[in-house]
């Protein structure tokens, strides 16, 4: 919105210039979205706790959780007001990747937000059905996927890592494949979100590590250099990821141990919907096995653990999510949480580093 309302006025004031250029507004959508959560989260806060919008908390949990009851929850609201509205002042409005990503972000939040006000407003324990979870994601992921494959000029093509010159093209498997992205990212999120400020903090590593990964694809010379796909408009991304580093930034100032509220499904399958949808339209969707590992070992280990009860009647984990098991071995949550986040990080200086590996 300021990009098409102060941008035009530089051929009068050169001042206004400064609109043009991406690095200034993906910093400045940062900052907002920082703001944006300072002001709305104490208000959001008391909201929830008038609505008595509490986590519930599971009894079989670890027992250091139990002092978590009555804890507000849906603070993904905060994330959520933390990415629209920089994102809506900073972006090329005109830019058709922006409306996809919101599309997401807004579409997996609206899911999560029906699933826990059934649960924690209207006591409904069951929510949305795991079927009815799915098949809205899915179909969200459709819609995104179509849309991608019918933009002329996107590439189709799956590119590697260390490999140049692999990059075969999907066709019309291309949207199953960015379903899974998509709904993969968004659940491997959600499983993750167990801990005060756990999800949240490697979610900002991963966006801030798409802002580079958006900004180079948008970037011709760079991209050409770089070896990496080049996606024309892409770079516009980098604004959306400069409000998804900010919001989580900030809603780390109420989420962090111990959390004054938790950001719900509502914030876990938003966040990582988005990102799947970054990785996707920056043709680095293998890179999101890396950077996100930490996502990937948390949904493997529920799958491990189910799959290993089922057919063996025997538990590897003594709880998963493996954060839970670390957990129960006696490991102190907040030590938990910030290995996660080094991990992280490392995995992030992975992932760019491979940019040069090819």
């Amino acid at each position: 919105m300021l990009y098409h309302l102060l941008y035009p006025l530089a051929s009068s004031v050169k001042f206004f210039n400064i609109f043009k250029y991406l690095t200034f507004r993906t910093i400045y959508a940062m900052i907002t979205a920082l703001i944006v959560t300072f002001v709305v989260g104490p208000w959001v806060i008391r909201k929830l706790e008038s609505l008595q919008a509490r986590q519930i908390i599971r009894t079989d949990g670890p027992e250091s959780h139990l002092k978590k009851q009555g804890t507000p929850t849906m603070g993904g609201v905060i994330i959520l007001a933390g990415i629209i509205v920089p994102t809506l002042l900073w972006a090329d409005l005109a830019n058709g990747y922006v409306w996809l990503t919101l599309f997401i972000i807004i579409g997996y939040g609206a899911i999560g937000f029906v699933d826990d006000y059934k649960k924690v407003v209207e006591k409904n324990p069951k929510g949305l059905s795991p079927r009815q979870k799915m098949f809205w994601q899915l179909l969200l992921g459709a819609v995104f996927g179509i849309t991608l494959f019918n933009m002329p000029g996107f590439s189709r093509e799956l590119y590697f890592p260390f490999f140049k010159n692999l990059h075969p093209d999907l066709w019309f498997c291309f949207i199953p494949f960015v379903m899974l992205v998509i709904v993969g990212a968004s659940n491997a999120v959600n499983l993750t979100d167990g801990l005060d400020g756990l999800a949240i903090g490697p979610v900002a590593i991963n966006a801030a590590t798409y802002l580079l990964f958006a900004y180079i694809a948008g970037n011709v010379k760079l991209a050409t250099y770089l070896q990496i796909p080049y996606v024309a408009g892409a770079g516009e991304l980098a604004v959306v990821c400069g409000a998804l580093v900010g919001s989580g930034i900030g809603f780390l100032w109420y989420n962090s141990y111990p959390a004054e509220v938790f950001m719900g499904d509502v914030g876990s399958l938003s966040l990582g919907g988005g990102l799947g949808a970054l990785a996707v339209i920056t043709k680095q969707e293998i890179l999101l096995v890396i950077v996100g590992g930490v996502f990937v070992v948390e949904a493997l280990s529920v799958i491990f653990q189910v799959g290993s009860y089922k057919y063996r009647g025997k538990r590897i984990f003594r709880m998963a999510p493996i954060h839970h098991h670390f957990e129960l071995k006696g490991v102190a949550e907040p030590k938990i949480i910030v290995r996660f986040w080094i991990i992280t990080l490392i995995l992030a200086l992975v992932a760019i580093s491979t940019l040069k590996m090819r």
